[in-house]
């Protein structure tokens, strides 16, 4: 295990990635608490456990899937499984690295918890809910993306299928049915209504934020039994999908390699055409595109737009709850900034030209960079795979600011600024990530930064009574574009517009430039690094 711990030690990309991860933990907490501070409202920490549990999970989703998903694109492994090594200790050292530095960054909001548990917004007996199971469920998701990325092409294919009921079945019973499901499963037999309502119940309640919610609201003692139950289920869970994972990896280094491409559907492939990059890029970020979560926030997206529309005419035995909860969380602005947001997720992190390291980097430059390709070239491939991945969210906003507009909710200056601020938003990101990406510099860096810190950061002017300053931040402009549209909240748009055009500008004159010096600066150097 030795020699996998000191290469995660000494590899400067991954220890870069590291400090941004305990950086960005730190400053999420940090903002969270002071924010509670200053609205007074230490009193209520659920914030605290859903900030700390969402952070979790996107960092077991870096730190351990995007390193075992790698893991198998490089050929350099086929050494290590021709070794006595095999396969699965090769995951498994690889898998305890990923689990050790998760562990680490969740245990750096340690300090700021005990303040809270010394100011007495926290008890002590706090801190299972607040470290454990957020790592559990970190380390669930890290290793569920990398058992999901070595399943073979045919698994995956009726895995998302089954999925795809999965979420028609959550969409049917926990929004449209919601608080109705009692009379809805009146219909079924007594024993059968009755078991199913219990299951949907206990699956509201022990789900990981059912748990902390719980946590959060009740004190220690009561909350012990779902806590254990919450970090038991996930260390399982994630052993598992470890042991899955283990089997697979020789198989799925095989296939990515060795394996030809094929297909048996008649279907049309998209031609090559004049830009071999563009065609090369959004192929690659349709492998995994993440067709899940769209489907699953264009269900509900959707659904919330039929409510919108006809709320007055909603029947009876249809569920409002659901609606209203987000209604009163900030409605049909809220949710559309958030899809916003995550359309702009691929621009910030920029998938499609990316490598995961520098060696990968390396080569792909030494071929690209003997082409006649200009910035021009690298600017559209880049765009053209964001838009790929992330056009989906940004149509079911589109169909949240129509609903809004037609139900009067906004009216059509408000709807139109909504949508321009969200263009803004998306190419302000965009510009900023391949800026990033030409100057070689770490895109988890600036992608956590954009995604996750500044909408921190909206959240926390918004509840202070600081509008206006947060309309000058990008998510705030999409935000507050649904209240007064006056020549205050013009000025984040407008600022943001100037900035994304000025740094695209840059971008992409010295794209070319850029790469090939950072090219002549990496080229040759010791594999470690």
């Amino acid at each position: 295990m030795l020699p996998f711990f000191t290469l995660a030690a000494v590899s400067p990309t991954r220890r870069h990635a590291l400090r941004t991860l305990l950086i960005a933990h730190v400053a999420a907490l940090g903002l969270t608490a002071l924010g509670l501070q200053w609205l007074g409202a230490l009193s209520r920490p659920l914030a605290v456990g859903n900030v700390l549990l969402i952070a979790g999970i996107i960092e077991g989703a870096l730190l351990i899937g995007w390193r075992l998903t790698q893991l198998p694109k490089s050929q350099a492994l086929e050494f290590l499984l021709v070794s006595p090594l095999r396969p699965g200790r090769v995951l498994l050292a690889e898998a305890l690295v990923g689990l050790a530095r998760l562990a680490l960054v969740t245990l750096s909001g340690l300090p700021l918890l005990l303040v809270l548990i010394v100011q007495g917004t926290l008890y002590l007996a706090d801190l299972p809910a607040l470290l454990l199971v957020p790592f559990a469920w970190g380390a669930v998701t890290g290793l569920g993306l990398t058992a999901w990325a070595y399943e073979p092409h045919r698994v995956r294919r009726w895995g998302e299928r089954v999925v795809v009921v999965l979420i028609l079945v959550y969409l049917v019973v926990g929004v449209l049915a919601a608080e109705h499901l009692p009379r809805w499963l009146a219909a079924l037999p007594p024993g059968l209504g009755r078991r199913a309502y219990a299951g949907f119940q206990a699956f509201h309640e022990y789900n990981p934020f059912g748990v902390m919610r719980f946590a959060m609201e009740h004190s220690p003692a009561w909350a012990q039994g779902r806590v254990e139950f919450a970090a038991w289920l996930g260390f399982g869970l994630a052993l598992a999908l470890l042991l899955r994972a283990a089997g697979r990896l020789q198989a799925h280094f095989q296939e990515w390699h060795y394996k030809p491409a094929t297909s048996n559907k008649n279907e049309k492939r998209a031609a090559v055409g004049d830009r071999p990059l563009t065609w090369w890029a959004v192929k690659r970020v349709s492998r995994y595109s993440g067709r899940i979560n769209l489907w699953l926030a264009g269900g509900f997206g959707v659904l919330f737009a039929v409510y919108t529309v006809f709320a007055d005419q909603w029947p009876a035995w249809l569920g409002r709850q659901v609606f209203t909860t987000f209604e009163n969380l900030g409605g049909i602005p809220m949710l559309t900034t958030a899809l916003v947001l995550l359309a702009a997720v691929p621009a910030a992190f920029q998938y499609g030209l990316w490598d995961s390291n520098t060696q990968d980097r390396c080569r792909r430059l030494e071929l690209l960079l003997l082409t006649h390709l200009d910035g021009r070239a690298y600017w559209h491939a880049a765009a053209g795979a964001a838009w790929q991945r992330g056009r989906g969210y940004f149509a079911v906003a589109l169909v949240l600011w129509l609903a809004a507009a037609v139900a009067g909710k906004l009216d059509v200056a408000q709807a139109l600024a909504a949508m321009a601020a969200g263009v803004i938003l998306w190419g302000l990101y965009f510009a900023l990530g391949f800026r990033a990406f030409a100057k070689g510099m770490q895109a988890n860096t600036l992608g956590i930064a954009l995604t996750l810190l500044v909408p921190i950061a909206t959240w926390l002017l918004l509840a202070g009574g600081w509008p206006v300053a947060a309309a000058w931040l990008p998510p705030g402009s999409v935000f507050r574009a649904a209240g007064n549209v006056s020549w205050s909240w013009l000025a984040g748009p407008v600022a943001a517009g100037v900035a994304a055009l000025w740094i695209a500008r840059v971008a992409r004159t010295h794209c070319d430039a850029e790469l090939r010096r950072w090219y002549e600066q990496h080229h040759g150097l010791v594999v470690s690094h």
